[in-house]
């Protein structure tokens, strides 16, 4: 139960930041009827979750292969988390408007795939957090790990277009701004005990 909360409040922590498919998905819930903000919701799950999973046990995977490896991605993905949340802490939350919503169902699709699995950076975030993450956990609770993570997803996808449905008229940057900031300082908290778990390998 343990690492199955640990990966659901770090799945939290990095999906909820303000980024393309969240906007995406609050555009959509602000501008479209019910039935097509959920399915836009349904599918951006879809796709957040098979990029977690190949992140998790691909660069994982690998990282339980060599003790060196292991120790550098705890290493620069310890850095790379606390850049993250240093930089969630920083940034203004944007309400955009401009987004194009109002696309066929099969764009939708594409337009999904393509800002998660042909974003570079995604991947390479995604491949550090959660990658690293595998590599600090006993053998045997990855699965709860990673499920922890794929609830986080659809709870959090899924919770944001019920709210935004119900209180579309009291969004504002501010609220953006608040959720920026307590996911960056979940994210520094986790960085630091990644950087933690590097200095005990060393040691």
């Amino acid at each position: 139960m343990k690492y199955l909360l640990q990966g659901l409040t770090m799945g939290l922590a990095y999906v909820a930041p303000i980024g393309l498919q969240n906007l995406f998905v609050i555009n959509t819930a602000l501008t479209h009827k019910k039935s097509r903000a959920f399915l836009t919701a349904f599918i951006v799950i879809f796709f957040d979750i098979t990029l977690a999973l190949a992140c998790f046990f691909g660069i994982g995977t690998i990282m339980e292969k060599s003790k060196l490896l292991e120790m550098g991605i705890l290493f620069i993905g310890s850095l790379v988390i606390l850049y993250i949340g240093i930089g969630l802490v920083k940034a203004k939350g944007m309400l955009n408007n401009s987004t194009d919503v109002n696309i066929p169902l099969i764009k939708v699709v594409t337009t999904a795939c393509v800002v998660t699995w042909f974003n570079p950076q995604a991947i390479i975030d995604g491949s550090m957090m959660l990658g690293a993450f595998r590599a600090s956990l006993p053998k045997g609770e990855g699965l709860k790990f990673i499920l922890g993570v794929a609830f986080a997803s659809c709870i959090w996808f899924i919770g944001m277009t019920i709210f935004i449905n119900c209180f579309s008229n009291r969004i504002t940057e501010k609220i953006l701004r608040i959720i920026n900031v307590v996911c960056g300082i979940v994210i520094i908290f986790y960085g630091i005990k990644l950087f933690y778990n590097f200095i005990q390998m060393v040691t």
